[in-house]
């Protein structure tokens, strides 16, 4: 089953009377209503593309991620557990995923934290110069890829997708608490590092 990526509902889920539940939508899913997981994959996708894309730069690729993600989901509902919620299984599968593809490969992962994709063409004269801002995203990149994984990947998530601390802790299967400290490990890791570039920054300029 395939089904192609376009452009949807943004969130975790979806809560409008006029829309049934993610709960819903999988009972008929199983009950071989293909048209229901459609509602699904429309309900998730753009944030699902969203994500895949913090650790992917190649659009085409993270498409490709997207629709496999989606497509393990639908082999997979028969171990769903109804009683927990459709979005932070889905995105378990996602995250995982896209990370294991990286490690096959031995690719680095974070080469494009907090970036979105570069823009083409020429500058608008215009418009405010972008250049100090991308220099700044390329000094924050170098910082966040020092952190180790664990935490990068809660930073992510939390910091970057807004994923409540519940949610996260559904998607990479760990509890909340062990959530909370990677998060407060991974912020205080990067203020450590961002600290240390700028006195390095200072020295460099002191010399000049």
């Amino acid at each position: 089953m395939k089904t192609r990526i376009t452009d949807s509902v943004d969130g975790m889920a979806v809560d409008s009377a006029s829309q049934p539940s993610d709960a819903r939508l999988v009972d008929e899913t199983r009950r071989g209503d293909q048209a229901a997981f459609g509602q699904l994959v429309q309900r998730y996708e753009r944030r699902l593309m969203r994500v895949v894309l913090r650790f992917i730069s190649d659009l085409d690729l993270a498409e490709d991620l997207a629709q496999e993600t989606f497509l393990r989901a639908y082999e997979r509902l028969d171990q769903f557990d109804p009683s927990r919620r459709f979005g932070p299984w889905l995105f378990r599968i996602g995250v995982n995923l896209t990370l294991d593809f990286h490690r096959k490969r031995k690719r680095r992962i974070w080469s494009i934290f907090f970036t979105d994709r570069a823009p083409e063409g020429n500058f608008d004269p215009q418009a405010a110069d972008p250049r100090p801002e991308l220099d700044l995203q390329q000094e924050v990149q170098q910082v966040i890829a020092q952190i180790p994984e664990k935490y990068r990947t809660v930073l992510v998530l939390r910091d970057l997708e807004n994923f409540s601390t519940s949610e996260i802790a559904a998607i990479l299967d760990r509890k909340e608490t062990t959530i909370r400290w990677r998060l407060a490990e991974a912020r205080n890791r990067f203020q450590e590092l961002w600290e240390k570039r700028e006195v390095i920054h200072r020295r460099a300029d002191h010399e000049q």
